[in-house]
């Protein structure tokens, strides 16, 4: 017998909390144990209740007989006994929550990690106590799938059919999982950008059931008990922010939890990763948003951000435990994190833990690989184009740093050499020698010589770029100047307007194609729909990190990996660029469509997982002969198990 407790309590439905007989080692058997606890109601006599069997008899003589109570405080309405004070409790008696613990009935129906639905077939619904708890149809998970698509596409609003998701995420896990990696191309934009940016504003209200660990300031020195009331002990990647730059849309403090969750079912969609081997975690160390403080609404700590030695003793103590409860391989993607904490983030933990910035880090491999592949188009070399970026900050430095990296790869040029070649463009214009004083540290290598310059109208013209990268989180700032001057001096301007939300992107693929007419090669951070500029249907790539580190995350994992190189960046940007073919090209794509991302994930994971095992960083020994097939082997399938 057990109380409820951490997750049980928090997913009890009224009747009892399952667990898998996997889980818990409990039989599989219709016998259940029930307690009840005395409270201080001083009418109540101790109840006595022993086990009792399928056929209705208990199993000890001790606990054969219920001793009489009081009339008044047993009888509820209808004349049922209340045997466990639920008509006389209130809210200042203490009352411990005992309950169940038996994956049969109706339980199992409860439970989102074994829950079939209708698909339970007749000799499970015999087997598991199922009968009369379901209708009497049997479907088939293909047409649950059917199904919930056509509910889904009679949603017009797009917030709608990320509630809806969510309600199947907690409901019936598998069904979910299954629902998505069948329709990515549709549901991708649903679960995560752009969807996620409202669901994530919006989160209080929309609040239903808690997913993941929040982790606020009241547990700090209580951090390590936290992380252990967590039911999954095999943790393998963390997804983790504090809120504080959630996409383009800026701090959202506690309500940020929509992103690690978000990340994480792209996680186990489109990499294989184990829904039960992933953790989505959000630090909550207050907002500086004056609007979500004084919302009724809002789930967070109502108080302003900490910084400075308060915040770094909680960033620390949660690294620490982390390493302390799940090990040294466990994966730990920082996410949304201000440009600030996230630089100094990345650089003080890579040496002592497997981390990973994904707007960093992530951002530049899938912006790396679009331009290795968008040069197909354009021609020339990587060392032979001129970069200009709007936007100085964790992206857009993430991305030139991994530019420069990779032209020096080929070139064999020292890295400060081929800097130079990238010019960026943040808030005060220019990025250049002459401000290199009052430059965030993170902007130095990219002060270059040139006459200070404010705006981007004038940068394009005086650097005259082959390369426009937008990371800036402004939207409607690649204006029709900004387009028309690219494609002054470039048969084909390669434009990547990589904000996200749409309403933050630097322009429209519509803009693009229109403004260049018809002759750029044009990728966005959210998707857009098909643009048709003089009799031609241009299909716009969409530069998304869930192309890199799903499969990135399963690279490290399988080959046991114990640090993140720059190297694995790399190998994953160009895995990524060999996956799109001629058909792809000959439409203007410079990425490969996202129907086949299970594919493309393990192929980016066996180059991953090469490279680890190149650099001597993996500890997963031997190394498997066929990394690819390794890596598909080692995905998770949605597809229902049979019950015994």
């Amino acid at each position: 017998m057990i109380s409820l407790n951490g997750s049980s309590l928090l997913s009890n439905t009224g009747i009892s909390t399952s667990f898998s007989q996997s889980r818990r080692n409990v039989p599989s058997s219709p016998s259940i144990v029930m307690v009840a606890q005395s409270n201080n109601n001083p009418n109540r006599k101790e109840k006595k209740i022993g086990a009792v069997s399928s056929n209705g008899s208990t199993t000890s003589a001790a606990a054969n007989e219920i001793k009489e109570i009081d009339s008044k405080s047993t009888i509820a309405s209808g004349g049922v006994q209340d045997f466990y004070g639920e008509d006389q409790a209130t809210e200042d008696q203490l009352v411990t929550p005992w309950t169940t613990s038996v994956a049969s009935g109706y339980s199992l129906l409860r439970d989102p990690h074994h829950n079939k639905g209708l698909a339970f077939s007749e000799k499970e619904r015999d087997a598991h106590y199922l009968r009369g708890l379901l209708p009497p149809t049997v479907v088939s998970q293909d047409i649950q799938v059917k199904k919930m698509m056509h509910n889904m596409r009679q949603y017009k609003v797009p917030l709608q059919r990320y509630m809806a998701m969510m309600d199947l995420q907690n409901m019936n896990e598998r069904l979910f999982y299954k629902v998505l990696i069948n329709n990515v191309e549709e549901l991708l934009p649903v679960v995560y950008t752009p969807t996620v940016g409202e669901a994530c504003q919006k989160y209080g209200s929309i609040f239903r059931r808690p997913q993941g660990l929040y982790i606020s300031l009241k547990e700090k020195g209580k951090i390590l008990e936290v992380l252990k009331n967590w039911p999954e002990k095999n943790i393998q990647v963390i997804v983790v922010t504090d809120g504080e730059r959630i996409l383009g849309l800026g701090d959202l403090g506690c309500q940020g939890m929509g992103i690690p969750v978000g990340k994480l079912a792209l996680y186990t969609a489109l990499g294989g990763i184990r829904p039960s081997a992933s953790l989505p975690v959000t630090i909550d160390v207050g907002t500086n948003n004056e609007a979500l403080l004084k919302d009724d609404f809002y789930i967070g700590l109502r108080q302003k951000r900490a910084t400075g030695q308060e915040y770094s003793e909680l960033l620390d103590e949660f690294m620490s435990a982390v390493k302390q409860v799940y090990g040294e391989k466990v994966l730990i993607q920082f996410e949304d994190f201000a440009n600030h904490n996230a630089f100094e983030l990345l650089a003080k933990y890579r040496k002592t833990h497997l981390v990973f910035n994904d707007d960093i880090q992530g951002t530049a491999s899938v912006v790396l690989a679009g331009i290795v592949s968008a040069l197909k188009l354009v021609g020339g070399t990587l060392a032979e184009h001129t970069f200009l970026f709007l936007g100085a900050g964790e992206a857009g430095t993430g991305i030139a740093e991994l530019i420069a990296l990779e032209m020096s790869k080929q070139t064999k040029a020292p890295i400060e050499e081929t800097r130079k070649k990238i010019w960026l463009v943040d808030s005060k214009g220019l990025i250049v020698k002459s401000r290199k004083e009052s430059l965030q540290h993170f902007k130095e290598p990219w002060a270059h010589d040139h006459e200070p310059i404010r705006n981007l109208l004038d940068a394009v013209k005086s650097i005259k770029p082959t390369v426009l990268i937008g990371s800036s989180g402004v939207g409607q700032t690649f204006t029709k100047e900004v387009v028309e001057a690219m494609s002054s001096f470039n048969e084909k301007p390669v434009i990547l307007a990589l904000s996200n939300p749409t309403s933050q992107s630097e322009c429209t693929a519509e803009q693009a194609y229109s403004w260049s007419n018809g002759r750029a090669i044009f990728a966005s951070g959210s998707p857009f729909d098909p643009v048709e500029f003089n009799d031609r249907v241009f299909v716009s790539g969409q530069a998304n990190n869930a192309y890199i580190f799903p499969g990135f995350g399963l690279g490290l994992i399988m080959s046991g990996a114990i640090r993140v190189h720059d190297d694995m960046l790399l190998a994953a940007s160009e895995a990524l660029a060999a996956e799109v073919s001629q058909e792809n090209y000959d439409n203007g794509l410079i990425y490969p469509p996202f129907s086949d991302i299970r594919k493309i994930s393990a192929q980016i994971a066996a180059k991953v997982a090469a490279k680890a095992y190149e650099l001597g960083l993996a500890t997963r020994l031997p190394q498997p002969l066929n990394l690819v097939q390794y890596a598909e082997s080692c995905m998770y399938s949605p597809d229902y198990r049979s019950y015994r």
